[in-house]
């Protein structure tokens, strides 16, 4: 592809990101996609076969950008596993409080709505979400490593601490407040300084 036809590509997937992120995958239709993208109908399946494949390559494209925003949160302070953690813990409460209005979860948004709709995006979800959780337990390992975070299993914690935040973040959009998100940070700060909670 050359650069226009990437640019094209990429403009429909960061156009339906804004969309579905708000309204969620079914509540966004290709018409609503196409006029806010300014694109015609005939060149959205040029890129895309169907709305589901769209929604794959929008899934794949988030997780490609989370996992460097996250990479990068973890290089800000070289050496201070925990404070980086932290980081990514209040970003995560940035991008998902109730009154976030841009760079919401996709995974929270998404993984109840279409895993029963689309195989082929559900596997999208699980490889990137386990990506994720690669990416967390691998960085809580050299925390454990450089003696500044005490976990036992630094896998079976980042898995957790996952999936804790997920639920938590779907509490907080049922209650339309951020207290869960709040105990999340407790929580999580005992975790990983190796406290009962």
């Amino acid at each position: 592809m050359n650069s226009k036809t990437l640019d094209t590509k990429q403009h429909i997937i960061s156009t339906g990101y804004q969309l579905v992120s708000k309204k969620g995958f079914t509540g966004v239709g290709l018409s609503e996609l196409l006029k806010t993208a300014e694109v015609p109908k005939g060149s959205f399946y040029h890129y895309f076969d169907s709305k589901e494949q769209f929604g794959e390559a929008l899934l794949q494209d988030y997780f490609e950008q989370y996992l460097q925003s996250v990479a990068s949160l973890f290089n800000s302070a070289p050496g201070n596993y925990y404070q980086n953690l932290m980081r990514y813990w209040h970003y995560w409460v940035e991008h998902n409080s109730v009154s976030a209005q841009s760079n919401k979860c996709l995974v929270v948004k998404l993984a109840g709505e279409v895993s029963d709709l689309s195989e082929s995006m559900r596997l999208v979800l699980l490889k990137g979400t386990n990506r994720v959780i690669t990416q967390l337990s691998d960085y809580i390992k050299q925390g454990v490593e450089a003696k500044e975070l005490h976990v036992s299993n630094c896998s079976v914690t980042a898995e957790y601490l996952y999936e804790f935040w997920i639920g938590a973040s779907l509490i907080a959009k049922i209650r339309q407040d951020d207290a869960s998100l709040n105990q999340a940070l407790e929580v999580t700060e005992q975790i990983l300084k190796g406290q009962n909670y």
